[in-house]
């Protein structure tokens, strides 16, 4: 199974408040080709704590990748993809939208704060499971994913 250069599993952390939509995302990815770890977090608060290892995530691992929903409880996804893009430990982790929103003004400003791509949920089951899938093949086999340098600042 594929995996980072030195041999650990991609680590992924999703940011998601759908219990359903987290568990299909659990699901197809871990029926994919890429080993990887998947930690799950359901609002924006809790996102930034595991980002920044604040509180219950002060031994969580830094994601090589974030899967980010926009319309979350206390702290919307734009509020989060804004501060990480600010912090610079944390600018450099890619961040895939995945949004039920297909609002332009969402995805305009989604791409103003540097969101690497943009993809809006599709509504049946299989559609979800074939998107997820979709990420899994490019982001975590296709694309080269920066080393983590968990000291860097």
């Amino acid at each position: 199974m594929p995996e980072t250069s030195n041999g650990r599993p991609i680590e992924i952390l999703l940011v998601e408040d759908n219990p359903g939509d987290a568990r299909l995302t659990r699901e197809a990815l871990r029926e994919g080709k890429i080993r990887n770890n998947l930690n799950h977090v359901r609002d924006g608060v809790e996102a930034l704590a595991f980002l920044k290892r604040e509180g219950e995530y002060a031994n969580a691992p830094m994601p090589d990748l974030v899967l980010l929903d926009l319309n979350l409880p206390r702290k919307d996804g734009r509020e989060v993809l804004a501060e990480m893009k600010q912090d610079l430990r944390l600018r450099v982790i890619p961040v895939v939208v995945l949004t039920t929103s297909e609002a332009e003004n969402d995805i305009v400003r989604s791409y103003q704060l540097h969101a690497n791509c943009y993809i809006t949920k599709p509504v049946g089951l299989e559609q979800f499971i074939e998107i997820v899938r979709e990420i899994e093949s490019f982001w975590l086999a296709v694309v080269t994913l920066p080393n983590r340098n968990e000291n860097a600042a």
